[in-house]
């Protein structure tokens, strides 16, 4: 009978024996199921600290260019030490702990020690307001909070019994982080931890609501992103590199697990503003080897002379929005490397990717990940097809990687999982189209896509063809009502640095987006503007559409087809 780590180990190597033989991995790959599992105790201890104790696990890079190295097994200590002082401070097995750290080794050492104790995770990013936090201590039941010194006082009205503990400083009211290090790292634990014990609750970014509960275990996170690291490419002694904001399920992705699953060292580069070439030159010195990046961040970076920057990159990737071909071939022509995008949510782990060694076809997101079987499922018939919504199929195995389910402050959010799990699949509320060789486009979300003189419109298309315009940087598609159409695509743009808005712009852009896009999908009304944006950098397209459907009359800074007759 082999142990958890033995377990998780094998599956570990099978795909990274496999990583550019898709259809073998497909074939072959099989999720561990260990009953009992600790990714820190069972992983991060027993392989990485004794195994390679001296190879940086963590690498943090600050604005200035200085930069901190933490070994494996400076790592395994610390966060036992912690794990220790917590206890001590009343942290207990199941006790849900609400996190507000940035990119600093506290964070890394916090999310191993809430492991050993086998407390429940909550992340969330230190831009929240007060309301925002009263919310996620009252919905979640949060028995303690672990935050960074200048966010301290946005708890001064945030009722609720809790234990506080204040990181990068001291806090009236609050205990010092900086006391662990004096704590024992003989940490036991008071018991195994069962691999489908709760671990991770997740807020998703609430692009339309009051932000979802996200529950995920032992198992789903951090085991589930073996799909990850396959999907990425990532190999031990890699320097791995993700660029990602704290409180989120991408840091978590690839700023954490994947990484650390292949034995891999994370960089972290921790600004307060991004800057393309900064972080370009921290690339070049740090010998990052693999990469992962937003399409915002891509669409920043390729305006900066690629080809100046000597690198050590193998693997590109990219994910948290589809990314737009031109981006993939700007790449391509400074560096030789192609991106490879991926698709998964808060909910999951990467659920389709264009593997390593695989074509990859301009504008799609790949095939499905080994481990994960996706249909896609006509939102009216239940059909299954070539267009319809990405769902995960349940119907011979359950992904290790998918959420047990949605959450409220009671428990299980009966309605929400019910819709969630219909039919034998976990609907994404994702459209996309299945090629002949099984290779998935992205078409938007199901609320996104919209009705043009009873032409079915994907935003996404014709944004990838707005933003080829040298002057785009980035750009949205909403419909705007029209008396004869019932709507018309209308584009919100953000233009790159060196260009102005002006009416010979907006004609020129209308004017390349027509002879780029057939008659029935093209522009035909265009606004100059800043995009709104989730914390987490998505676009709200519900933002202008909702604009769009109140205003009256023309926005002072819209142009229309009709403009230029």
């Amino acid at each position: 009978m082999p142990t958890p780590t033995e377990e998780f180990r094998a599956a570990r190597d099978q795909l990274l024996a496999l990583r550019e033989d898709y259809d073998a991995a497909r074939d072959r790959f099989a999720w561990p199921r260990p009953t009992m599992f600790n990714f820190a105790r069972d992983w991060f201890d027993a392989v990485l600290a004794t195994e390679t104790p001296d190879q940086p696990g963590l690498v943090v890079i600050e604005e200035d260019g200085s930069a901190v190295s933490y070994t494996f097994a400076e790592l395994s200590t610390r966060s036992r030490q912690l794990a220790s002082w917590l206890r001590d401070q009343g942290v207990t097995p199941g006790m849900r702990v609400l996190v507000l750290l940035g990119n600093q080794v506290e964070l890394w050492e916090t999310t191993l020690a809430i492991l050993q104790l086998g407390a429940v995770m909550i992340p969330a990013t230190t831009l929240l307001t007060s309301s925002d936090l009263q919310d996620r201590i009252d919905r979640a039941s949060a028995g303690a909070v672990i935050a960074r010194a200048d966010v301290t006082a946005r708890f001064a009205n945030v009722s609720g019994n809790y234990i506080k503990v204040s990181v990068g400083g001291a806090s009236a009211g609050w205990r010092d982080f900086e006391d662990a290090r004096q704590a024992s790292a003989d940490f036991v634990p008071e018991a195994p931890t069962a691999a489908d014990d709760p671990f991770l609750i997740y807020f998703t970014s609430g692009t339309t609501a009051l932000p979802k509960m996200v529950g995920h275990t032992h198992a789903s996170y951090p085991m589930g992103h073996l799909s990850t690291m396959y999907w990425i490419g990532i190999r031990p002694g890699d320097v791995h590199l993700n660029v990602s904001s704290p409180g989120w399920a991408k840091h978590a992705w690839s700023s954490m697990f994947a990484p650390w699953i292949a034995g891999a060292t994370i960089a972290v580069y921790n600004y307060a503003r991004f800057d393309a070439a900064a972080m370009l030159q921290v690339l070049v010195d740090q010998h990052v080897t693999t990469f992962c990046a937003p399409p915002t961040v891509w669409r920043m970076l390729i305006q900066q002379d690629l080809a100046k920057y000597t690198t050590s990159l193998r693997e590109l990737a990219s994910a948290g929005e589809p990314l737009n071909p031109e981006v993939i071939e700007a790449v391509q022509r400074g560096w030789g490397l192609t991106i490879r995008d991926g698709f998964g949510q808060t909910e999951t782990t990467v659920q389709i990717g264009n593997s390593p060694g695989q074509p990859v076809i301009a504008g799609s997101m790949g095939r499905p990940i080994p481990g994960y079987t996706i249909e896609l499922v006509d939102p009216i018939t239940g059909e299954v097809g070539d267009d319809g919504e990405i769902c995960v199929s349940l119907a011979t195995e359950r992904p290790l990687g998918l959420m047990t389910g949605y959450r409220t402050s009671t428990g299980a959010d009966d309605a929400r999982n019910e819709a969630a799990f219909a039919g034998g699949h976990y609907h994404t509320g994702d459209i996309a189209h299945r090629d002949e060789s099984g290779y998935i486009t992205y078409v938007g979300r199901s609320d996104d896509v919209f009705k043009a003189s009873d032409y079915r419109i994907s935003p996404f298309e014709l944004e990838s063809v707005l933003i080829e315009h040298p002057a785009v940087a980035e750009a949205a598609v909403v419909p705007a009502p029209d008396a004869m159409r019932l709507a018309v695509p209308k584009a919100f743009v953000s233009l790159v640095a060196g260009y102005e808005p002006s009416p010979e712009l907006a004609r020129d852009i209308l004017a390349y987006a027509r002879d780029h896009l057939a008659p029935y999908k093209r522009v035909r009304r265009l606004e100059f503007a800043e995009l709104p944006k989730t914390i987490s950098g998505k676009i709200r397209r519900v933002d202008l559409r909702n604009a769009e459907e109140t205003r009256e009359g023309r926005a002072p800074a819209e142009y229309r087809e009709e403009d230029f007759a």
